[in-house]
């Protein structure tokens, strides 16, 4: 008969994310796992086999309960055109509870994304699923009438993804100041009330 395993799962991926936040995947060794979790590395095989296996843990969970839940709540509690500002006001001050400013799953996307492409999948969906939330707050805010209905829902999506993540970027950097975060929040508030610049290309027609 197998052992019962004799820690709780959920503590343990919350403690690594933080680990692996804070220090990224490559330099977050298995014995600091084993220090932050408080199980021993014989343990955390049996469950996750490897590093990397509890690293995609750790980045399903911050999906989870991270992105999915701050915008579900957004669109629940806010008005739309306020709930995609909102995103850029979140990312502008947020930090993980070690103290580290920027995204999960960007810093992810920089380190292991151009390399593993299982992550590189998984970082795209969360993305797209931002892109999708746009899209559709746009469209309930064209029906509400406080985003022009001549706007392009799906240009301008794809447009304010790459504000948020640009200032994710700028954010994780350590960037000194609020006049960057600032400029790249009224690009956004700008977008929504002009659009993207009809003369460039979609990403997608760039491929």
């Amino acid at each position: 008969m197998g052992r019962h395993r004799e820690y709780d799962v959920d503590q343990v991926i919350d403690a690594a994310l933080h680990a692996f936040w804070a220090r990224g995947f490559g330099a977050t060794s298995i014995s600091d796992l084993v220090d932050v979790t408080g199980v021993n590395r014989a343990s955390l095989y049996s469950v996750f086999k490897d590093k990397r296996g509890l690293f995609l843990a750790c980045l399903h969970r911050y999906e989870e309960r991270q992105r999915e839940g701050t915008l579900a709540r957004l669109a629940r509690e806010m008005e739309p055109r306020e709930a995609i500002l909102a995103t850029f006001e979140i990312a502008r001050v947020r930090t993980s509870d070690c103290g580290i400013a920027g995204c999960f799953m960007i810093n992810t996307a920089l380190e292991l994304s151009p390399h593993d492409p299982d992550i590189r999948d998984i970082v795209q969906q969360s993305f797209g699923r931002v892109e999708a939330f746009y899209c559709e707050q746009i469209s309930a805010a064209q029906a509400a009438g406080t985003i022009s209905a001549e706007l392009d829902p799906g240009r301008t999506a794809e447009a304010l993804l790459g504000l948020l993540i640009g200032l994710r970027v700028l954010m994780r950097s350590g960037a000194e100041g609020d006049a960057a975060p600032a400029s790249i929040t009224l690009q956004a508030r700008m977008l929504l009330d002009h659009g993207p610049d009809r003369s460039l290309p979609r990403s997608s027609e760039m491929n």
